[in-house]
């Protein structure tokens, strides 16, 4: 089951922090921009995010656009602030009105291999989320290790499998979360994914999971999980598989096959192509779709507030 961060009040978080001592790691903006008031939360809207690779190092800036045969000439490629990317998220995800009840991070949380000091650091980061009342859900992409993310944080343990896995169960549907962290999620997981689509038919399914279930066709070629032809082939015998979204390329991308829609989101930190969009997407849920919205780090970049829609028509 994925980690979820369930929200805690003000006070709950003072004492804990301070008996711990991780209060002085805080920064001092995020405690002051989380403030005292009362914020209406909607069950069915959530913030989508994906690919924040935090590091140990809070200041770290790094290139994106700099990989094996990139395009991008070496004097002219583009870097980010890495922590700044995360925390100008959460500020701006706390000051929706309504907040999202549900946020998601979907894979690769850290930067390098997900070691003790970069998860202390990410979750110092998304701490003002749960202060707000927003519960954050994490799944597993390459660059994370399950056993220290367990171990960061022992009481929100959820194993299935040997693996983070879940179904969160909303009133317009059910999003099912998948751990595909090896670039593969493997037998007993594709039954789990069907043992749980068929145990709730009459509800349209979002599944999330980090990898692209077929090679990359943006910027970057990245190949897709192993066995992304055998959940594709799952999701397009039900029906009520409405979409797939998924992180890992860095990419804004929307494809459909027949029924199911493929959304491929950003990456909130760095990406992969000179000028491209890097964010988080707004997903309201009505019982006739799921509306989504993109939210770039760059207000002023060209694809800022791109929307598209999948449909959830009742069956």
């Amino acid at each position: 089951m994925p980690i979820i961060l369930t929200p805690i009040t003000r006070r709950q978080f003072l004492r804990s922090s301070l008996a711990s001592g991780s209060l002085a790691m805080m920064t001092s903006h995020a405690l002051a921009d989380v403030g005292s008031d009362h914020v209406g939360v909607d069950s069915n809207r959530l913030a989508l995010l994906a690919d924040t690779h935090i590091s140990a190092d809070g200041n770290r800036v790094y290139p994106g656009t700099k990989w094996p045969d990139s395009p991008v000439k070496e004097s002219e490629h583009e870097s980010v602030h890495i922590a700044n990317c995360l925390i100008q998220t959460v500020k701006r995800v706390i000051a929706l009105k309504p907040r999202p009840a549900h946020l998601i991070i979907n894979g690769d949380c850290t930067f390098g291999r997900g070691s003790e000091a970069e998860y202390e650091q990410f979750l110092k980061l998304v701490e003002p989320l749960r202060i707000a009342g927003i519960t954050v859900h994490v799944t597993i992409g390459n660059h994370d290790n399950r056993q220290n993310l367990w171990k960061l944080i022992p009481w929100l343990k959820e194993e299935h499998m040997g693996v983070q896995a879940d179904v969160i169960e909303l009133s317009h549907a059910n999003l099912i979360l998948l751990d595909s962290g090896n670039g593969v999620l493997g037998d007993e997981q594709l039954n789990w994914l069907v043992s749980q689509l068929d145990a709730r038919p009459y509800k349209p399914a979002l599944i999330f999971s980090h990898f692209n279930p077929y090679p990359n066709r943006g910027v970057r070629p990245i190949h897709g999980m192993r066995d992304g032809a055998s959940l594709l082939k799952v999701l397009a015998e039900r029906k009520h598989a409405k979409a797939y979204f998924y992180g890992h390329t860095h990419e804004w991308q929307h494809d459909q096959r027949d029924h199911l829609q493929l959304i491929n989101q950003p990456a909130v930190s760095y990406y992969f192509g000179k000028g491209h969009a890097h964010g988080w997407v707004d997903m309201k849920l009505t019982a006739m779709s799921a509306d989504l919205e993109l939210n770039c780090i760059n207000r002023n970049h060209p694809q800022h507030g791109d929307r598209r829609q999948v449909p959830l028509k009742k069956l």
